[in-house]
């Protein structure tokens, strides 16, 4: 496994990491799987507050009470969700980030989180009040880092220049190349670390059937995963050549897999044994479509 640090922080991540949103339901079944991915160099493990109505927090405490030294833990906040549980408000004020990280806290029965996450955000927000939130959370001692989860370009363009966030988590595959335009390399510039989420387009680009994606049409969603499979060649597997095209930028800390089997991750797994793309085989998927463009938030 490959490990690269974390922006400006002290945290080494493995290139490939477990996003535990997928998670099921059963404590004992989740810590096998858990335990299974640290036994093979995944370190990273993240997950919200959300999730599962905060299940998953507890379910990933659970699992590393006793090997907490061994893992990173990211969680993230500012989503909640109404009574009724009929979705979710956004509320990224200051009292809101204290109460909740305690919380949070007590679920991953942890003294500490590695990585705090603001869960969204929007131009709007009180983001100084934000930034204050994060950074007190940060003196006590209840959290090592501070980072945003945002596909937002002006969102993101503020916390780089008004914080000190190490990491910037966004959606990004072959079928979704929208921060190259305006974030991977402000990112890059400011050392700043970029986890990806979504790599492998919900499945699209290597086992479910072609349906429109973004502003993408099946007929483009067909090709690009040609592509992929042109690139395989019948010795990689599609997902390995998915991932090792999202972690051949060199903004890209990890990519993010949500996994809830073992076979899925002895799959992800195998990106760490997979060659790296050689500059044809980059070449041939950069131009396997049109590159798309954020067209809100800019």
């Amino acid at each position: 496994m490959n490990y690269k640090p974390l922006g400006k922080s002290n945290l080494h991540i493995s290139e490939i990491s477990f996003g535990c949103m997928s998670l099921g339901d059963d404590h004992q079944e989740n810590s096998n799987l858990l335990h299974r991915a640290l036994d093979n160099g995944i370190n990273y493990f993240d997950t919200a507050d959300i999730y599962q109505k905060g299940f998953n927090e507890v379910t990933v405490g659970k699992a590393f009470t006793d090997r907490r030294d061994k893992v990173i833990i990211a969680t993230k906040v500012g989503n909640v969700w109404r009574a009724d549980g009929s979705g979710l408000d956004w509320n990224p004020t200051k009292a809101h980030i204290l109460k909740s990280a305690d919380e949070s806290l007590q679920r991953l029965q942890t003294d500490y989180i590695d990585l705090y996450q603001l869960h969204g955000g929007t131009i709007n927000d009180p983001i100084d009040e934000t930034i204050e939130a994060l950074e007190q959370l940060k003196e006590k001692g209840k959290i090592r880092y501070y980072g945003i989860s945002s596909i937002r370009p002006n969102v993101i363009r503020e916390y780089v220049r008004r914080s000190n966030i190490v990491s910037v988590m966004m959606q990004y595959s072959l079928l979704d190349r929208r921060p190259e335009e305006t974030c991977m390399n402000l990112l890059h510039e400011h050392n700043i670390g970029l986890l990806t989420r979504g790599s492998l387009a919900s499945g699209l680009l290597i086992n479910k059937p072609a349906k429109p994606y973004l502003n993408y049409s099946e007929q483009e969603v067909i090709e690009a995963t040609r592509v992929i499979k042109k690139v395989a060649d019948g010795k990689r597997l599609n997902s390995e050549v998915a991932l090792r095209f999202v972690l051949n930028h060199p903004s890209v800390i990890s990519a993010v897999v949500g996994m809830h089997t073992f076979d899925q991750l002895d799959e992800s797994l195998r990106v760490v044994k997979s060659p790296s793309l050689s500059p044809e085989e980059y070449r041939l998927l950069q131009h396997a479509i049109k590159i798309n463009t954020y067209a809100d938030h800019r």
